[in-house]
């Protein structure tokens, strides 16, 4: 459509648009890098407005005027977010933040909660038909157009235009101003700014997403880079907030299919875009991304009818309790609520779904644990601590969900800096939150266990993961301790042992540094969680031999667990110099003697009237798989 013949009286400059806006006007702004540049900077250069009031998700062309008095005398603005570049500004109370669920803005702006007589907006040139496209700012754009009393759009041929529900028919603007110019481009440094801490972080990430997952990435620097960690997964797909030029690898690999979705497969469903120019030529016309408004996109509801929904965010701290700050630092406000509650409790009612929280150990040069007993002062808590199911950092994974506050406790201060994981301890003593005599987690970097986690497939047909032993796992040994009947747990420690209490654990645990004293577990998935069905064990016996047991629950012997974990450990063993196992095991338990003579045929038994001594050398040119 050529809008000079059908419209010509809604052409303006965009000076002259501008000069419409009355003083005193509450004024949307489109989102991010969808923003009118051209006319923001009109806006702000009529020195006739005056006590004009902004409201705009991310800002970024604003940035340039928020240090000049003369501009804040004349606008106020009121951000739903604080972007990188607005951080100063809002430290120094620059500018307003008004705190809600992305979720909810629209509302907001059709109750009249925020009035807006205003909307500044860019599009994508008509078509034939007189449709416009909101491009790669659909969001809450489309409904602070709806419902500002006047519409002003910049006509940009550099806006993509993108499918959904997108689309602006030029009978919905008032003014149309004809200017191109590039759109704000986020330039992010996935490659130059990934280093250790975040290889290893993607690295956890990447063992909790499954193949034929939909994941939602959200703002900021370390949830984007953590996706160049899904590469080798399949048949991904995407809902999410923001697309970014973390995405187009996996969609160029067809890491990303959408096959496997359940809420329109086959497309990437998303609100907004942001990057380089190359994502907006990406997105340019592309029927595989779903453009669709912030009600839409972010309504948990909507989000939970997504199968296997796996939400990856980030936060600035998290405390032994699980609540998760995200939006300032101490006192100051850094960055917004944004999405990460809408996609939390929407992963949570998803089948199969749940959420991941992303984080460094630590801050400033790691002299700061973000691993927290308690939030810094004035914090901001937007994610409870019953809305959180993973936290990850460099040092592992942490589960809370369903579990206690001393369960939280082990699970977080495990995954801390070894530098703080006493001292959390300490402080979560004084709280009361965990037993006075709870011995701190290991001081090492445990990176190396990561080489002992595996996996098995049965007879059966069952999987079965096998990793080390943490001190976050009590619940869990014991909960395995009394699954077992009397006669399996005599046959491990010979005599009818009916407790397993803290204090059993606590002995344990005093004993092992997962070199010379290892444990390794077995888990298998019952619904949905996993449970612990076989532990096997070896503790220094002398300096060149180790005394080596294992439990294996009921419904799980027979199966050739224990002949599996044995060689898991003699692995381990051997990397940690022993020559050899010992063992002692009851005259009826011939099922265990029958283990240990397959795989060590020399070894030497000695009978000692009720029981047998094992001595078994490790065979020099054996390999540890066997």
């Amino acid at each position: 459509m050529d809008v000079t013949k059908y419209c010509p009286e809604k052409i303006v400059t965009a000076e002259e648009a501008v000069s419409r806006i009355k003083g005193g006007s509450r004024v949307f702004i489109g989102t991010g890098c969808g923003e009118p540049q051209h006319l923001i900077r009109a806006m702000v250069n009529d020195r006739s407005l005056q006590d004009i009031m902004i409201y705009q998700m991310l800002s970024s062309t604003l940035v340039n005027y928020v240090d000049d008095e003369s501009f804040l005398r004349r606008f106020s603005l009121k951000l739903f977010f604080i972007s990188k570049a607005m951080r100063k500004a809002a430290f120094e109370g620059k500018i307003d933040y008004i705190p809600t669920y992305l979720s909810q803005i629209p509302r907001l702006f059709e109750n009249g909660r925020i009035g807006l007589d205003v909307a500044l907006i860019q599009v994508s040139p008509p078509d034939r038909f007189g449709y416009c496209s909101l491009g790669v700012s659909v969001d809450i754009t489309r409904s602070g157009m709806r419902n500002a009393d006047m519409v002003i759009a910049q006509i940009n041929s550099k806006m993509p235009k993108t499918w959904g529900d997108s689309f602006v028919h030029v009978d919905e603007i008032d003014h149309m101003i004809l200017h191109e110019e590039p759109l704000v481009e986020v330039m992010t440094e996935f490659d130059t700014r990934a280093n250790e801490v975040t290889r290893r972080i993607g690295m956890y990430v990447a063992q909790l997403v499954e193949d034929g997952a939909t994941i939602q990435v959200g703002f900021g620097y370390l949830p984007n880079i953590i996706l160049q960690y899904l590469d080798k997964k399949k048949d991904l797909g995407v809902h999410t907030q923001l697309v970014t030029d973390g995405l187009l690898p996996l969609l160029e690999k067809k890491v990303i299919t959408n096959k496997k979705k359940t809420l329109i497969p086959g497309r990437v469903v998303a609100s907004l875009c942001m990057g380089s120019e190359r994502i907006y030529r990406y997105v340019d016309n592309n029927p595989v991304f779903y453009f669709r408004s912030s009600e839409y996109v972010n309504d948990p509801a909507v989000i939970a009818r997504n199968d296997n929904l796996i939400s990856i965010s980030s936060a600035l701290e998290v405390d032994l309790t699980g609540q998760v700050c995200s939006d300032s630092m101490g006192n100051h406000f850094y960055s917004g609520i944004g999405d990460q509650v809408d996609y939390l409790r929407g992963s949570a009612m998803s089948k199969g779904g749940f959420s991941i929280i992303a984080l460094p150990s630590t801050a400033q040069n790691g002299q700061i644990s973000r691993i927290v007993p308690v939030m810094s002062e004035g914090a901001g808590v937007a994610t409870t601590r019953g809305d959180v199911r993973f936290v990850v950092t460099e040092y592992g994974i942490a589960e809370l969900a369903g579990k206690s506050i001393y369960q939280r406790v082990m699970e977080l201060a495990q995954i801390a800096h070894p530098k703080f994981r006493e001292e959390l301890i300490e402080q979560a003593k004084k709280r009361r939150y965990i037993f006075s005599d709870q011995l701190p987690p290991s001081k090492d970097d445990l990176i190396f266990l990561e080489g002992y986690k595996t996996s098995l497939v049965l007879k059966n047909k069952k999987s079965i993961e096998f990793r080390p032993l943490f001190p976050s796992d009590e619940f869990a040994y014991r909960n395995f301790f009394y699954s077992l009947r009397e006669e399996t747990i005599y046959y491990r420690f010979f005599y009818k042992m009916r407790l397993f209490s803290h204090e059993v654990v606590q002995k344990q645990w005093a004993s092992v540094d997962y070199r010379k004293n290892m444990s390794i577990i077995g888990l298998t998935q019952y619904r949905g969680h996993k449970e612990i069905m076989a532990i096997g064990s070896y503790a220094q016996a002398d300096d060149d031999l180790a005394e080596v047991a294992f439990v294996v629950r009921e419904d799980f012997q027979k199966l050739g667990i224990a002949s599996y974990l044995l060689k898991v450990l003699e692995g381990i063993a051997k990397e940690n110099k022993y020559k050899g196992f010992c063992a002692t095991v009851l005259r009826e338990n011939a099922g265990m003697v029958h283990v240990f003579k397959k795989r060590y045929p020399g070894a030497k038994i000695i009978s000692g009237g009720t029981e047998f001594e094992i001595l078994m050398k490790f065979d020099k040119e054996k390999k540890s798989d066997g």
